[in-house]
């Protein structure tokens, strides 16, 4: 379980990740789960932010999935899918990284429909092929929501649902100084460490206004935000901005946007 340091405004990180202040080696590349998706798994398994206040928020959405078709868009090591599969749900997972996939696999076992899939391209299912598309804290990574989102609506069926979670757009907001233009999209990197050894991730915050406008722009209604709790059962508390949820359905035939 990671310690998890309150920031001005009641922000918080992991000790193991902070702000890149200096200029990144070209050397190492940015976003590379491939190099430390053993140790980012091991993290993310029981970790506060991961296991005790965004996982059981998106299996809470969720809601009773039993029989459904679900596409875990950006599945990582398959700890959501895993989650939605005990619920009954019959889950695709794709990753940009096969790295991450790996431990998934072992985790779900041979059987489990895993993928390669970078979420910036065409996805390679059918129009309608899912009732649900759920995307953990991944959108985050991309600077254009538009060609995604249309693609994860394209493989929903009509009335269809997705779940997404993000970094709060306050979060780096609050915590860094000076702030940046909360009304601009921006990107940011932060440093990850395992090991010893740290790991640049870069990501794209954008306002709330943006995010809402990208669902509606690829087809979808509004839709409906929450800001989740952490869980009763955590093993500390943490009463801080950490990530918002989204869940976004596709019009039912006839239905008005």
């Amino acid at each position: 379980m990671e310690h998890v340091t309150n920031e001005p405004g009641g922000v918080g990180r992991p000790d193991w990740v902070a702000p890149a202040t200096e200029p990144l080696d070209p050397s190492i590349p940015v976003n590379d789960y491939d190099s430390f998706a053993e140790e980012y798994s091991a993290e993310n398994e029981n970790s506060l932010l991961n296991a005790h206040i965004e996982r059981p928020a998106m299996t809470a959405l969720a809601g009773d999935v039993s029989g459904r078709r679900i596409l875990d868009a950006g599945c990582g090591s398959g700890a959501l899918t895993a989650a939605l599969r005990e619920r009954g749900a019959v889950v695709t997972g794709i990753d940009a990284s096969a790295g991450m996939l790996a431990v998934a696999r072992r985790r779900l076992g041979d059987d489990a429909d895993l993928r390669v899939v970078d979420l910036r391209d065409p996805l390679p299912f059918a129009d309608g092929a899912f009732d649900d598309v759920v995307a953990s804290l991944v959108l985050h990574y991309l600077e254009d929501w538009g060609p995604t989102l249309a693609e994860m609506r394209r493989v929903l069926k009509p009335g269809g649902r997705l779940l997404a979670s993000v970094n709060h757009p306050f979060v780096e907001w609050l915590a860094e100084d000076p702030r940046p233009s909360y009304r601009e999209t921006t990107s940011y990197t932060d440093l990850w460490t395992f090991n010893g050894k740290s790991f640049p991730l870069t990501f794209w915050r954008r306002p709330l206004s943006a995010m809402t406008d990208a669902f509606i722009d690829a087809g979808f209604c509004p839709p409906a935000i929450s800001e989740p709790k952490t869980a009763p059962d955590a093993p500390e508390s943490f009463s801080g901005i950490s990530f918002m949820c989204f869940v976004a359905q596709v019009p039912s035939s006839g239905q008005p946007r």
